[in-house]
């Protein structure tokens, strides 16, 4: 049995230059270009709006990893200035009230990265914490004296009997590991260490830590202080069998003299990201009433400090929002939201009234166009984001007076002997109902509209998720190998309100197969597209509705299904979310509707499939686990449909593009294995 490894060297991309010297530098996006993509992201506009401080990622190709470093722009003249960016990872810069010190986590001095502040009039820094982990969730008092954040604490875990009295030098295997937490492994985390998430109190000038929540509960969401510093607010869960509840949160008073806890609320559903009005009378945050459905909009809502009079502020709003920020004035609320795929700020005023003020965020990854972003905003209403486009990863703009202005350009020098693919809408009606479902089509360069080209659908995942205008190191790289590339927001994705999301609501896949199905014969229909080279491909969700496609049908030339899940009955036994999956995208457990959860796996199909299926997934993948992926590359096998396993050595589901080495391998394996049956899809349409 043979299993394709991606190797680290980008010297086995296809398609690798030969031997004879190049006239000149490529004008095509190749993978060697992911190392000298830079973006930007969580960018920190000071009180008085004069500088953004945001966290500025390039790739590294000697390590092969993502370096963050912390900038500051200059609101007005645009002029950068590294702040703290020599040796380590840099990241989560916070201003202190006044807006003259900085704090931020660095790894600079080695080791766990630690707790750090600046003075900015003078550059001074000093070093708070020497932990041995990571601190989070940065936030100061409001008087600048004491800095929250949070820190994992160890317990020592279960124990089940012991082993024999270990003898002087002996060279003995390791002890038995015993797991009984509920949640005992994370994608990206791998398996977690027993113990708990707690919220700690240092002075900005340095000294010993003081922990003020304790007890078997996680209080890692984000905090927020009152205005007189005596209580801090956060989310979490601390109910009996809170571990079981993979959704409900509510807000939390947390005494910062003594550490008592109060609820403030109490209803079956989140309720998350408190923060505290300017002048402490209100406690704005978001969350929903839980119906138990695969989708629900995530909705504003303020109550008075003491938990009282909670209502709805975006009720109007068929979006989810999120990152609730309080304007200076205490009489509006900043939230950010996503519509048709774009992502956006919004200020909603007490009375529910719903103004876009910002659009054109951008952050929500490299690899695929996934909506996102990120914003801050200054006492003035001036708002610093992250903004990106179809040709560029996020930068840092700044709205003003109702003016937009790009502050940075960190991708000018790479792309201005670059010619990209250029992006266009497609407009597509579902075959099944007639809905509208939002596409674009992705071109070579250099695009010939006379002629007809090979075609890949390329699928999100989720499938609560979208899509939109944004940069994609995936589409690009396809692109330039010569592919027309489609991406589309079928039904069930998110952006579009929540009656389309939940159109797949215990029905997923089923008719975003029609949808998909749709896009493709409106590619077909524009002209520049061959019938006979169809090729799809999709991760996580999307890997999903890949498998499901070519187990409905044949028209495809070859797929590649990325990190899919297969059998839905052994995912919700294996992954990470366990205790999700079950309760909200089926309704029942694996035992209790057995034929359900076959009848929506792709695995139920696989008896149909011709179309050579290729399989990729992150060797440390725990949100789709490496068993699902697995089963299908046996499965194809035992039929003996051609394909091949890729395994991502190290990734995780949400990193498997992370290295931008393997990301550009795992792109440049996909192309190769549609490449290959390319040629042959060629030579059955000449009739050979």
């Amino acid at each position: 049995m043979r299993c394709l490894m991606i190797a680290a060297s980008l010297l086995a991309l296809a398609g690798a230059a030969s031997a004879a010297p190049a006239d000149g530098p490529s004008r095509k996006f190749e993978g060697r270009d992911l190392f000298s993509l830079e973006w930007a992201s969580d960018p920190q506009i000071s009180p008085n709006g004069r500088l953004v401080a945001y966290v500025r990622t390039a790739n590294d190709v000697m390590t092969d990893r993502a370096r963050r470093a912390i900038w500051l722009v200059d609101a007005d003249t645009g002029a950068q200035t590294p702040l703290v960016a020599g040796a380590g990872s840099h990241a989560s810069p916070r201003w202190s009230p006044d807006g003259k010190r900085l704090a931020y986590v660095s790894s600079a001095e080695g080791g766990a990265p630690q707790l750090f502040v600046r003075w900015m009039a003078d550059g001074s820094t000093a070093r708070l914490t020497g932990l041995p982990d990571s601190p989070g969730q940065i936030t100061w008092s409001p008087d600048g004296k004491t800095i929250a954040y949070t820190l994992f604490e160890p317990s020592e875990g279960a124990k089940l009997g012991s082993a024999p009295a270990k003898p002087e030098g002996a060279n003995w295997a390791a002890p038995l590991q015993v797991i009984d937490q509920v949640s005992y492994r994370a994608d990206g985390a791998g398996y977690l260490k027993p113990g708990y998430t707690h919220i700690y109190l240092i002075s900005a000038d340095g000294g010993a830590a003081r922990q003020v929540t304790f007890g078997a509960y996680d209080d890692g969401a984000q905090v927020s202080w009152t205005p007189d510093g005596k209580f801090l607010l956060l989310s979490g869960n601390r109910a009996e069998g809170w571990e079981r509840e993979p959704v409900n949160t509510e807000v939390y008073q947390v005494s910062v003299a003594d550490g008592s806890v109060t609820a403030l609320t109490s209803r079956a559903g989140p309720d998350n990201d408190p923060t505290v009005s300017p002048d402490g009378r209100l406690v704005a945050y978001v969350g929903f009433d839980d119906r138990y459905l695969g989708y629900q909009n995530t909705r504003l809502y303020v109550m008075d400090r003491d938990g009282k009079n909670p209502r709805v502020l975006t009720g109007s709003l068929d979006r989810s929002v999120g990152s609730p920020q309080w304007a200076a004035d205490g009489k509006s609320i900043y939230v950010q939201y996503v519509d048709h795929g774009a992502a956006k700020v919004a200020r909603v005023s007490l009375d529910g009234r719903i103004q876009t003020v910002a659009e054109g965020l951008a952050g929500g990854g490299l690899d695929r166009p996934y909506s996102g972003g990120e914003f801050s905003v200054a006492n003035d209403g001036a708002i610093a984001f992250t903004s990106g486009s179809a040709y560029r990863p996020s930068d840092i703009s700044l709205m003003k007076a109702g003016k937009a202005r790009r502050l940075t350009q960190l991708n000018e020098n790479l792309f201005a002997d670059k010619t990209l693919g250029e992006v266009r809408p497609l407009k597509v009606a579902s075959s099944f109902d007639g809905k509208p479902v939002d596409s674009w089509l992705v071109l070579p360069p250099n695009f010939d509209p006379a002629k007809k080209y090979p075609l890949i659908l390329e699928i999100h995942g989720g499938p609560f998720q979208s899509y939109g205008p944004s940069f994609a190191t995936d589409m690009q790289l396809y692109a330039a190998a010569g592919y027309v590339v489609l991406y589309t927001n079928p039904r069930g994705s998110t952006s579009y309100g929540e009656e389309f999301a939940n159109l797949i609501h215990h029905a997923y896949p089923g008719h975003d197969y029609d949808d998909l199905m749709s896009a493709v014969d409106a590619a077909i229909a524009t002209g520049s597209v061959n019938p006979d080279e169809l090729f799809v491909t999709g991760g996580s969700g999307g890997g999903v509705l890949t498998a499901w496609i070519v187990g409905k049908t044949d028209r495809f030339a070859a797929a590649a299904t990325q990190k899919p899940v297969i059998n839905w009955s052994s995912m919700t036994l294996t992954a990470d979310s366990y205790t999700y999956f079950a309760k909200y995208w089926f309704g029942k457990l694996p035992w209790e509707d057995p034929q359900g959860y076959w009848a929506r796996s792709p695995l139920s199909l696989v008896g149909n499939v011709k179309t050579p299926t290729l399989v990729v997934v992150g060797a440390e993948d725990y949100r789709t686990p490496v068993s699902e992926a697995e089963q299908y590359y046996q499965a194809l096998q035992l039929r003996h449909v051609p394909t091949a396993l890729v395994k991502v050595p190290g990734a995780g589901h949400g990193g498997i593009a992370a290295r931008p080495s393997q990301s550009a391998a795992k792109a440049s394996a996909i192309l190769a294995w549609f490449d290959r049956y390319r040629a042959k899809a060629q030579g059955k349409a000449a009739g050979q």
